[in-house]
């Protein structure tokens, strides 16, 4: 492949899935290390990509990728995960359920649950969930933004500090490599942080693209999080942080 053609789907792969790692582009591409590294140093250099250790992230991190982006991207990845997860939670429990494309699958993986009182900021998931009869389904209140269901703003922030539920599901735009937890919103972030306080067990369902992955708003860190599930081996530096704090987190294939 032409090293041009090869740097527009870098481009495109590093756009449509927020990060790419050096070993998939290796894989992908079927050149060596030193290839990649050199063209993502050059990709850099002329701001179309952002240089990160291991790989390489979208250029800005105030930006996110388009929510009807986002619904497509590692669909399957995300499936498995979320089917992995709601194993973790009995029938009759009490949960908070995030924005985002992963919270919404585990909502989907939830429909065979029995009994459940589930308190939300996301649209689409409240509208998915009302179809369970024995399901009560809470909506927190506050601005509904059209570009995804997600709801925001002091008054949801308020609404959701009211409760102490078992537990918090959360979406997370990328996680550094440190074990910050990272977004794009300051006001959905604060949401984020009220559901992680409030919660008595924090599960974080995340595919392998969120690791390494820029965003600018730090909600928290890796540590806050009880269980994490995931479709490939954290980086070491993550994995290290897991087991220090002795994390649950299961790596689902």
């Amino acid at each position: 492949m032409k090293q041009s053609k090869r740097h527009q789907e870098i481009i495109d792969l590093v756009m449509s899935q927020g990060y790419v790692s050096t070993d998939d582009l290796v894989a992908r591409f079927n050149v060596s290390p030193q290839t990649i590294r050199r063209d993502l140093n050059e990709l850099a250099d002329e701001n179309k990509i952002r240089r990160h250790h291991g790989g390489a992230t979208i250029p800005s991190s105030s930006v996110n990728t388009a929510y009807s982006t986002r619904q497509v991207l590692q669909l399957e990845q995300k499936d498995r995960i979320a089917q992995a997860l709601v194993r973790h939670i009995p029938d009759g429990a009490t949960l908070f359920i995030d924005i985002g494309t992963t919270p919404e699958a585990v909502a989907r993986a939830l429909m065979s649950h029995n009994d459940l009182r589930i308190v939300t900021n996301n649209l689409n998931v409240a509208s998915l969930l009302m179809a369970k009869e024995d399901f009560r389904v809470i909506l927190a209140g506050g601005e509904v933004r059209n570009r995804d269901g997600g709801i925001v703003g002091e008054a949801t922030l308020d609404f959701v500090s009211q409760f102490r539920l078992d537990f918090g599901i959360l979406g997370i735009s990328g996680i550094d490599l440190d074990g910050s937890l990272l977004d794009f919103d300051y006001h959905e972030v604060r949401v984020k942080q009220a559901i992680i306080e409030n919660s008595r067990c924090v599960m974080l369902g995340v595919d392998h693209t969120k690791f390494g992955r820029n965003a600018m708003v730090n909600l928290g860190n890796i540590r806050q999080v009880d269980m994490l599930f995931t479709d490939q081996l954290p980086p070491a530096s993550l994995l290290e942080q897991l087991q220090q704090n002795e994390t649950h987190f299961e790596v689902v294939v």
